[in-house]
């Protein structure tokens, strides 16, 4: 009885005894199946982070080729379990405790596969991302409501929306951007497939939480999309600590930019899917660094599109700058759960606003099939 005693009072008291600290602190995997009570939640919010959800592909998964909707649907079963898990001893937010609710699941982007080389219809391709997560997850957040979705497309959804340089069938679908802007933004009038216009109508919005503020922002954060953020930024507190969620990387991805050559016309180097034209890599993360500098209070950036798990600090062109990053894995596209399965993961993202510290935790949902019980990865802790 004393050693069940000393077991349980390690388990509450350890993560207040780590020293605080500003960089990042990755742990080791770990799990915790110990039963322990819940923690104050008064000003904790707690979501699952996701991207890349690809439907329209296929791939191996437990032992069969499968179509995305098979996959993502184990993710998302394994997803409705976390309020029964425990969080594991690793010095974070909420260390030792159970989970209980989940706020938010947000996903970043590539909801829908290009519609190219057989691959289904954005409309085909939304009504099983429909069924599976927006009825499908059936958590509750804080004050025992339904959990709410936090959307943003990614290169596929706007490549189906506006055309590619290659062959697509049907050659245009905006039925993922169009319900991402209307679920998101909620208009008086809602968009419809003939009203929307991707290059008017960009689906950026913010969310208050837990004394940070989010923002979600289409594809990546260039030119254009920074008169919006300054604009919501005009609004929000020097000392609020912001995060970024959105699909490509805090380096950006080249291709994904418009033509600056010629008629601006979709070729293999450039997509269209960022309005700003592009002009190069360097500088254009040069105007992005200054941008960070000018509101230092952006402490992190999420994102996917290149699909695994990675806690990493952008630096910068220049080296000047330490913006924390997190990378999450694709259940279809994973760089390294394409071909081992059992590294198939998401992110379970926990702010305090009392401390004002963020924890980052991978969350392994397929480690042994469909007998699978959910197991703890890496985690990152932050200061905000």
């Amino acid at each position: 009885m004393k050693n069940n005693y000393i077991k349980t009072f390690f388990l509450i008291a350890f993560p207040f005894l780590l020293l605080s600290c500003n960089q990042t602190e990755i742990s080791a995997p770990i799990k915790v199946s110990v039963q322990v009570q819940a923690s104050d939640t008064s000003q904790i919010t707690q979501f699952v982070f996701a991207a890349d959800l690809h439907y329209g592909l296929t791939r191996v998964f437990r032992g069969n080729v499968v179509d995305a909707n098979i996959v993502n649907e184990a993710m998302v079963k394994q997803i409705n379990t976390l309020p029964k898990m425990i969080f594991p001893a690793d010095g974070g937010v909420n260390a030792g405790y159970e989970i209980d609710f989940i706020d938010y699941v947000a996903i970043g982007g590539d909801i829908t596969n290009r519609e190219q080389s057989g691959v289904q219809s954005a409309t085909a391709s939304w009504a099983q991302f429909n069924a599976d997560f927006l009825t499908g997850v059936t958590l509750k957040n804080k004050k025992n409501k339904s959990t709410e979705f936090l959307l943003t497309p990614g290169n596929h959804d706007v490549s189906n929306t506006i055309g590619y340089y290659k062959t697509l069938s049907p050659s245009t679908d905006n039925t993922a951007v169009v319900n991402i802007y209307n679920l998101m933004l909620k208009p008086t009038n809602p968009k419809t497939a003939t009203t929307y216009n991707y290059a008017t109508d960009k689906p950026n919005y913010s969310k208050d939480v837990a004394g940070a503020h989010l923002m979600f922002v289409t594809m990546w954060p260039d030119s254009a999309n920074r008169v919006w953020m300054e604009k919501d930024l005009a609004n929000v507190s020097s000392a609020t600590p912001v995060l970024i969620f959105t699909h490509d990387p805090a380096a950006g991805e080249p291709t994904h930019f418009t033509n600056p050559l010629g008629n601006y016309s979709l070729t293999s180097d450039y997509e269209n899917e960022i309005q700003e034209h592009f002009k190069g890599s360097l500088d254009l993360q040069r105007e992005f660094a200054t941008f960070l500098k000018v509101h230092s209070n952006i402490k992190a950036y999420f994102h996917g599109h290149t699909n695994y798990n990675e806690y990493y600090t952008f630096v910068g062109p220049d080296g000047d700058l330490n913006l924390h990053v997190y990378r999450v894995d694709s259940p279809m596209k994973g760089a390294v759960s394409g071909s081992d399965e059992s590294k198939l993961s998401f992110q379970v993202v926990s702010i305090d606003g009392k401390s004002k510290k963020m924890t980052v935790r991978e969350c392994f949902y397929n480690t042994v099939g469909a007998t699978s019980s959910l197991t703890w990865g890496a985690s990152s802790t932050i200061t905000l």
